[in-house]
This record gives structure tokens, sequence and C-alpha cells, in this order.
């Protein structure tokens, strides 16, 4: 059985440096929609989390939150 993203509303996500993802749909019968939730646990243990319409659209975001993170800390 898959790791669930979430145990009693908090992320699974634990360990440093690792991401995680699930896939759940919205709508009815022709109207659903697919979308993610994205977690990625940072290396100093901060979580980025993000809902998006496709897992590539949910790095990104997590990559530009890298980014402002890396460019703030200078």
């Amino acid at each position: 059985m898959a790791t669930k993203l979430t145990a009693n509303g908090v992320s699974t996500t634990t360990t440093p440096g690792t991401e995680q993802f699930e896939v759940f749909y919205t709508g009815y019968r022709s109207l659903r929609k697919k979308h993610y939730q994205y977690d990625y646990r940072h290396t100093d243990g901060e979580l980025y989390s993000c809902v998006a319409d496709t897992l590539k659209e949910c790095r990104h975001r997590c990559d530009k939150w890298l980014n402002k993170k890396i460019n703030n800390s200078k």
C-alpha cells in the first residue's frame, strides 16, 4: 500500500530533501479534473506544499520557491 501524503491533516513528508505527491480528482463524470497535491521537505526542514493541474507545474512552483529561498538567504 502506498504512503498517504497526509495523516490526520499533517504531512507525512518528513525526511529532509524529499518530495511526495498524490493525484486526486474534482468534479463529476465528464467534468472530472485531475490535480496533484505536492509536498517537498527542504533540507532545512521547511515544508513546501501546493496543488496544481500537473506534476510538472508543482515542481516548477517548488523550484521558484527554492530559488526565492536561496536568494533571500544571501
